[in-house]
């Protein structure tokens, strides 16, 4: 096969521009200044810091001020193809092209990082389809919007997003009220006394929670909202944000015969079931673990990038502790893997917390740092069994 030829047909075409699309292209470039890269993605293409959305009211940045480079100038940094605003409706893994809104696409190599959609939860009432959810940034420009002239914000889900704009906004002085089924803030994350630790400096913030219940319905009265729980409790506001939980986009993978689980399954190559198909980020479970975080998609993508070279790198995950942005109490913690045996040992502290998931024999397998404990974050993490080995 001639070299011009081959070139045509090793071409990497990457789906989505989040930090899983543009951090492997990053690390692609690290190694390879010349193969040629095809972003395509729903959004114009531009590079932002999603992390930021939960906290860029009270650092008073609008939407606009978060993107950090325009689709021109990720395209010349990058020395990469970027189709933006097109929507990849099939991928035919025979032939080895996808389908999109602009036309048909050939690739070598394909990766998937189609990120993950916001559950929406199935509300009842006239004013249901006022509910809002951020999953990206025009979601965040709309919300801002919406929020704007406004006092009062209910938040649906207590989980990492919905705490980290909690604290955002009653820093931007809204009232807030955050409604979950868990009987606690971070459910997943803390153990009770960290989450009680957590839940009353917010509260003195401002925020008002409202645990082991859900919303009932939420109906538009004159300018207001009224939100009505399963407890019977009626709460007065003006903009509805839910934020419970993520589920990964799956759907084109389904349709292509591409096998998934909670995720698109993928092995510790980052392949896919489908010969030349990749997938990383949110979409992607790895060995069981899908895990929507910053650090864990660094990871894939160090790993990810020599294996679409042709090189066979698996991937490794080290202890990963998350930092929860809640500045009313910063937090960190790196949960114990599911069905680790062991107990939390609770240390309160001047300013803080510091909580250990320990096993029967002393073996340190989780923690959750709050406060002034969060100074440990280093010392501890270095205690942690990696998540991946």
């Amino acid at each position: 096969m001639d070299h011009q030829n081959q070139s045509a047909q090793s071409g990497i075409v990457i789906i989505g521009s989040g930090l899983a699309g543009f951090t492997v292209i990053r690390e692609l470039r690290k190694l390879d200044k010349a193969i040629p890269i095809t972003l395509v993605t729903r959004e114009p293409g531009y590079f932002y810091s999603k992390p930021m959305l939960s906290t860029a009211l009270a650092s008073n940045k609008s939407a606009e001020q978060l993107i950090s480079s325009n689709v021109e100038g990720m395209a010349a940094q990058l020395e990469i193809t970027i189709l933006g605003d097109v929507d990849v409706t099939a991928i035919d893994t025979t032939s080895q092209t996808i389908g999109t809104s602009k036309g048909t696409i050939s690739y070598g190599k394909l990766v998937l990082g189609l990120g993950a959609d916001q559950i929406r939860l199935p509300l009842q009432g006239n004013a249901a389809n006022e509910v809002i959810t951020v999953n990206d940034l025009e979601e965040y420009a709309h919300f801002r919007k919406t929020i704007e002239g406004k006092k009062r914000v209910a938040i649906l889900g207590a989980g990492l997003i919905g705490c980290e704009f909690a604290n955002d906004l009653v820093l931007g002085s809204y009232e807030v009220d955050v409604i979950d089924l868990a009987p606690q803030a971070l459910g997943r994350l803390l153990p009770e006394a960290a989450a009680q630790a957590l839940q009353s400096k917010l509260c003195e913030a401002g925020v008002r929670w409202h645990f082991a219940t859900t919303v009932q319905s939420i109906d538009r009265n004159g300018d207001s909202l009224s939100i009505t729980l399963a407890n019977g409790s009626v709460i007065t506001s003006d903009v509805f944000l839910s934020a419970v939980g993520l589920k990964p986009r799956l759907d084109l993978a389904k349709a292509a015969g591409i096998a998934t689980g909670a995720g698109i399954t993928v092995n510790r190559q980052l392949e896919t079931s489908a010969k030349n198909v990749f997938a990383i980020g949110d979409c992607a479970e790895v060995d069981g673990l899908v895990l929507p975080y910053v650090m864990p998609i660094m990871q894939a993508a160090r790993a990810l990038a020599p294996n679409l070279l042709g090189q066979e790198v698996a991937l490794t995950y080290p202890a990963m502790p998350v930092m929860v942005k809640t500045p009313a109490l910063p937090t960190i913690v790196s949960p114990p893997a599911k069905g680790a045996v062991g107990d939390w040992k609770i240390k309160a502290m001047d300013d803080g917390l510091e909580a250990r998931f320990e096993s029967n024999d002393g073996k340190l397998l989780g923690f959750a740092l709050l406060g002034s404990a969060t100074a440990q974050r280093g010392a501890l993490t270095k205690e942690l069994p990696p998540i991946l080995q």
